[in-house]
């Protein structure tokens, strides 16, 4: 190495002074001892001096992150002017050459093994290893140091593991968390939640836990207690649960304020603060201070989507005695979960007021239903069906589901609840469980199966827990209605003993509590890890964070499918990360479209006013003439909900909250004339998919409208509809058979028929009624495919259509 090119080096070198020492040695020793040199002086060690700069701090039993989760980087090259300095000090390098050099460098199991050591598993090191390649070969201006030492290879000087610490440096640049690996660990470390809320650890809080099943007053005493305090707080997992204790406070004297995430309700005129409030869970404060606290449904505390509200709840609020309520199940965990916080429980027991009995016999028949019957579905489909099927009878009946409004359902309840009024059928799904107060005689399940999301955010039909039973049976018999006794049974005889056996069993216990990144947590995150999109952030938190045996992280599929649906709007983190907690149901097309416009709108810094919202919704609307435009005023109310739940985080950018409120009353209002009217609603929808001018099939908002399946699979068999069908067996088709549909084994019949009837979509009557006019049409002579004059086209005698 020539005296000129050292002394370039030597500029550029960090420890100038040791360099200075070996300037000397270094004329005369040729390329090798130049690239020694060069390593000393540019600080980069080789790949044995890099064993003794491992982070010997780390925890070995710190858990591996998920490598699938990190998204290289893509580094362009940039000429600061020293990709001419390298080949004036050298030689241009041969691009041949280099490339055989760098794939020596990459078969050395050395150097993998020592990647692994700094975090590069065999994933990442050969997506490093594709990315450095690139870079190498396609950069015109390399680095005149990088330059130096590949020309030296080339010219069989040095050893080719000296290339470790250029590689590794754009290893760090394409994946940047490897540099900063623990902070990231440290950030998501989330074995110590209570930690969190000092203002709660600072006061000593007395924790007493009203157990017992449903309709056993649990609740009622807890609620007595809030309503003497001198402030209180109460949590419940529902918006009608918060405004019935809203209203309760307030007809009681106690003055108490309403806030859910789309509304604020301050009973004070000038707008200030009662001592009292009520409200959902999400939305408590664990900063206020307060006398007595209610936390309601604890059991919920172990959901795999919710389940952090309730544990934020129990371990943060500032309260004096705080009363939960709940499952005797949750009992043993609360109590280990505040012995973790220094705080004793009290355990107050109850038992159910009113007496529950399985009945003997189904009900197999909807002939055989009685005035304070309440049918179980879960899923609309049934519920539409069913609904038609005992109006047809004579029956009126009341509707309730998850999708419709608050207000409809309260006007349902009432309806069902009003002695005075022909309705005596109630047709519900699982959404009567909590929040409604219900006159019911009878339960009655129509299915045992239904849609959960597993651990893993997959959807699958399963059959209900015996926490759920016990919370849908126990509404039959309320203390408080005019029924005193409750009964449960099944709408087919081979359900009931599989009924039977579930309600027998213990509920399982609480064992874990869950939780949920902060969105300082994400920040922190991302000032690591800058280039990330908010998904990928979420996703390498979760891989990385780590918590103890008492608690598990939420599933976050909702938050990531929205992050993912926004990442091309440009916002900044903060607001990014607000609207993807936003609770919407992203089964609605409608109501994604509408979330993705606002969020578009958002970053425009363009306010979304009042008429923007009217152009957007179509407002007004009109009361719907099917089941589809039913469906679509639910779609439409929940996009009033999101915006009003923006209006409470960006008040500047959604300025007409109270505007929007009295058009979604109104819109309420539309809503529950359909409702009132649901049986010509399916008359009509069937009519028009019968005579085929329309496409208003009945809408079953437990599938998704767009599956999405696991990237690292394929579509398989069992993914397809027909497959489920079978899979499911006949229990899938109860529905239809109990509504007089005719029931075929697909095994035995696979025509498209036979599925049409099976899954309740054509009626034996109709398909009989379109067999006649086949047979009609052939004994006529004519071609019962063949289209009008008016189409313009017409079908040869081989089947093929042409244009006249």
């Amino acid at each position: 190495m020539s005296l000129k090119r050292c002394l370039f080096l030597l500029s550029r070198a960090p420890n100038r002074a040791s360099c200075l020492r070996s300037t000397v040695a270094v004329i005369g020793k040729g390329s090798a001892g130049a690239s020694t040199v060069l390593r000393h002086c540019t600080g980069e060690t080789g790949a044995s001096g890099f064993i003794s700069c491992r982070n010997a701090s780390s925890s070995s039993a710190a858990k591996p992150p998920d490598t699938s989760l990190f998204v290289p980087l893509h580094v362009k090259a940039t000429d600061n002017g020293e990709g001419s300095i390298g080949a004036e000090l050298t030689q241009p390098l041969d691009k041949s050459e280099v490339l055989k050099v760098l794939n020596r460098f990459y078969k050395r199991k050395e150097m993998q093994r020592l990647a692994a050591e700094n975090g590069l598993d065999a994933r990442l090191f050969h997506q490093a290893f594709i990315s450095f390649r690139k870079y190498v070969l396609e950069s015109d201006a390399l680095g005149a140091d990088l330059h130096i030492i590949l020309n030296d290879f080339c010219c069989d000087a040095g050893h080719v593991d000296d290339l470790y610490p250029y590689f590794m440096r754009h290893a760090k640049q394409i994946f940047p968390m490897l540099d900063c690996m623990e902070d990231l660990r440290k950030i998501s470390d989330l074995r110590v939640p209570a930690n969190w809320y000092p203002e709660a650890r600072a006061i000593q809080r007395k924790i007493i836990f009203h157990a017992g099943p449903t309709n056993s007053g649990k609740t009622h005493h807890a609620i007595q207690r809030y309503l003497t305090a001198k402030s209180g707080v109460y949590c419940g997992p529902l918006k009608l649960l918060a405004h019935e204790i809203f209203e309760k406070s307030n007809n009681a004297n106690v003055p108490c304020d309403l806030v859910t995430g789309e509304e604020r309700t301050f009973v004070n005129p000038e707008g200030k603060q009662s001592s009292h409030v009520a409200c959902t869970i999400e939305m408590c404060s664990v900063t206020t201070p307060y006398e007595v606290a209610v936390i309601d449904e604890i059991q919920m505390i172990r959901d795999l989507s919710r389940g952090w509200a309730w544990t934020r709840a129990l371990l943060g609020l500032c309260a004096e005695e705080i009363h939960v309520c709940g499952e005797a199940a949750a009992i043993d965990f609360v109590t280990e979960l505040m012995y973790s916080t220094g705080e004793e429980v009290e355990i107050r027991n109850y038992k159910r007021l009113t007496s529950m009995t399985v009945l003997d016999h189904a009900v197999e028949s909807l002939d055989n239903l009685h005035p304070g019957d309440c049918v179980v579905c879960f899923n609309k489909n049934d519920i539409y069906s069913i609904s038609r099927q005992i109006e047809a009878r004579g029956l009126e009946c009341a509707v309730i589901y998850g999708s419709l409004p608050p207000g409809t359902k309260l006007a349902q309840a009432k309806k069902f609840n009003d002695p005075d009024d022909p309705c005596k059928i109630l047709v519900a799904t699982d959404a009567i469980g909590m929040g409604l107060n219900l006159s019911i005689k009878r339960i009655i399940f129509n299915s045992l199966v239904k849609p959960t999301v597993n651990e893993k955010g997959e959807k699958e039909m399963d059959t209900i827990t015996t926490s759920q039973a016990l919370q849908i049976a126990g509404r039959a018999g309320r203390f408080s209605s005019m029924f005193k006794e409750g009964e449960v049974t099944t709408m087919h005889r081979d359900d009931l003993p599989v009924l039977k056996e579930i309600l027998s069993r213990t509920v399982d216990t609480i064992e874990t509590a869950g939780l949920h990144p902060t969105a300082e947590q994400i920040e922190m995150f991302a000032y690591h890890l800058p280039d990330a999109t908010l998904s990928n952030l979420i996703d390498i938190f979760v891989s990385l964070s780590q918590v103890d045996g008492l608690y598990f992280v939420c599933n976050i599929d909702d938050f990531k499918f929205l992050a993912d649906m926004i990442q091309h709007i440009p916002l900044n983190l903060r607001s990014r990360y607000v609207f993807c907690t936003a609770p919407i149901n992203r089964k609605q097309p409608f109501v994604c479209t509408s979330f993705l416009k606002f969020a578009r709108q958002f970053s425009r810094d363009e306010p979304l006013t009042f008429d923007w919202v009217c152009r957007h919704i179509r407002w007004p609307l009109v009361a719907p003439r099917n089941i589809k435009d039913l469906v679509h005023l639910e779609a439409v109310h929940l996009t009033l909900d999101l915006y009003l739940w923006l209006s409470y985080r960006f008040m500047d950018m959604f300025p007409d909250a109270n505007l929007i409120r009295d058009i979604q009353k109104e819109l309420d209002n539309i809503i529950q004339e359909g409702v009132r009217n649901i049986t010509r609603l399916i008359r009509a929808s069937e009519t028009n998919t019968s005579s085929g001018t329309g496409t208003d099939a009945i809408p079953d908002d437990d599938i998704p409208l767009h599956r999405t399946f696991p990237k690292d699979r394929g579509l398989n068999a069992e993914d397809l509809p027909e497959a489920r069908q079978q899979k499911q067996g006949q229990r899938r088709i109860r529905g239809s058979k109990m509504l007089g549909y005719r029931t075929l084994d697909t095994k035995q019949d696979g025509s498209l028929s036979s599925r049409l009837v099976q899954e309740g979509l054509l009626s034996t009557d109709l398909l009989e009624q379109l067999q006649r006019e086949w047979a009609a049409s052939q004994a006529n002579g004519e071609d019962p495919w063949k289209e009008t004059a008016g189409s313009g086209r017409k079908i040869n005698s081989k089947g093929k259509k042409k244009n006249k």
